[in-house]
């Protein structure tokens, strides 16, 4: 199934929302994406705060379909988890692989965040291969 860049999208209908979101970042978003912008991670190109579909990723690679969000406290409550399991299953559906870090896992434990990353963008890559990139 092939589907757009912005997923069902034929148009980013939610640019002004993207841009506020781009503007107030988290601390733990700020650092992500200074991890990650500049095809920093395994040579791959990542958009912040972008639209697929109906929602917002907080880093997106669409090259290799994989969505990074970064969670605040809200995503442990019962109303934010029903919310991203929708949310899941719609990224799912459409070919997007998921990988999802709280706040804090990003603060204190970078290295471990940005390894999953790069397993995550380099599957078929032997362990040799990876420790030479």
């Amino acid at each position: 199934m092939t589907t757009t860049y912005h997923g069902d999208q034929t148009r980013v209908t939610l640019l002004n929302r993207c841009r506020q979101l781009r503007r107030s970042s988290t601390d733990a978003e700020r650092l992500l994406w200074r991890l990650l912008r500049n095809r920093q991670v395994a040579e791959a190109k990542f958009r912040r705060q972008h639209q697929y579909g109906p929602y917002i990723l907080d880093f997106y690679c669409h090259e290799h379909r994989l969505a990074v969000e970064a969670d605040g406290g809200q995503h442990t409550l019962p109303d934010g988890m029903a919310r991203d399991a929708v949310r899941m299953r719609y990224l799912e559906s459409r070919g997007i692989r998921v990988l999802r870090f709280t706040n804090l896992e990003i603060l204190q434990e970078t290295e471990a965040v940005i390894a999953r990353i790069w397993e995550a963008l380099t599957p078929a890559l032997s362990q040799g291969e990876r420790e030479r990139r």
